[in-house]
């Protein structure tokens, strides 16, 4: 569950690319190029699944736990509190992490996304009451929130993925990743300390952020349920993916588009 609420909530989603539009010229200039092949490739994931058969057990285990435990929870509690309720809750939860997206704006040498995220924190914290109003995404601000963590500055940096391993309730990872993860929970409790660093503090934000993230997920997590043959392979692919083009947009490099949470973690 650790690993679930430090986890930032990067939020990408692969858009497929349009294929260029060909015209009569361009297709008389090909005409002897044989046509591509019609056959079934079958690609490789984007970080090595050593594990991959404890990592099935791991995810077929928390499938279970999430259909007996999680779900009913995070629909109860998207059912029962009331929407703004929620939004105050999930912004709150959001502005606790700006310090570490701050700080990794300045390894990165991004300096003006760092001030940014600095000046998001100061008025959301004051302004927005704690975080629990996003004032500063708003007129006259126009500050947006952005993903960032430790993990995405190795990856900045050119440090691979390494293996992807699923760890029991807590979702998919790589090494690159938790490592990253671990550091971005040391940020919060050794070095900006209180509340971060006490149980009484900790413990209700870590149940708190698991059952808000779940709830958000659900419609995405439903639809994949009925379209999934191979769930575990497609969970695999997609947070892979969707990290791979989290680091490509650090790049600047945006031909995978972001959205609001591509990490189906349960």
């Amino acid at each position: 569950m650790a690993l679930l609420a430090l986890q930032p909530v990067q939020d990408m989603a692969v858009a497929p690319v349009p294929e260029p539009a060909v015209t009569q010229a361009a297709a008389a200039d090909h005409a002897d190029v044989p046509a591509p092949s019609t056959d079934i490739v079958v690609t490789r994931p984007l970080a090595p699944d050593p594990a991959e058969a404890v990592n099935i057990k791991s995810f077929e285990a928390t499938q279970a736990v999430d259909k007996a435990v999680f779900r009913p929870v995070a629909t109860a509690y998207k059912h029962g509190v009331p929407h703004p309720v929620r939004i105050g809750v999930h912004n709150f939860l959001k502005n606790l992490h700006e310090p570490v997206v701050a700080l990794n704006y300045v390894l990165q040498i991004k300096l003006g996304k760092a001030a940014e995220t600095v000046g998001r924190f100061a008025i959301n914290s004051t302004l927005g009451v704690a975080g629990l109003v996003d004032v500063a995404r708003k007129k006259p601000f126009n500050l947006p929130r952005r993903p960032n963590g430790f993990a995405d500055t190795l990856g900045y940096y050119g440090v691979g993925p390494g293996a992807y391993f699923y760890v029991p309730l807590a979702g998919p990872t790589t090494v690159r990743d938790a490592l990253g993860t671990i550091a971005d929970g040391l940020v919060l409790s050794a070095g900006i300390g209180a509340p971060f660093n006490k149980k009484a503090f900790a413990v209700p934000a870590v149940a708190i952020g698991a059952v808000d993230r779940r709830a958000e997920l659900e419609g995405t997590l439903a639809e994949q349920r009925l379209q999934d043959q191979d769930a575990y392979a497609s969970r695999r692919d997609l947070y892979l993916r969707a990290r791979a083009a989290e680091i490509e947009a650090l790049h600047g490099r945006q031909h995978l588009q972001p959205c609001n949470d591509p990490q189906s973690r349960l």
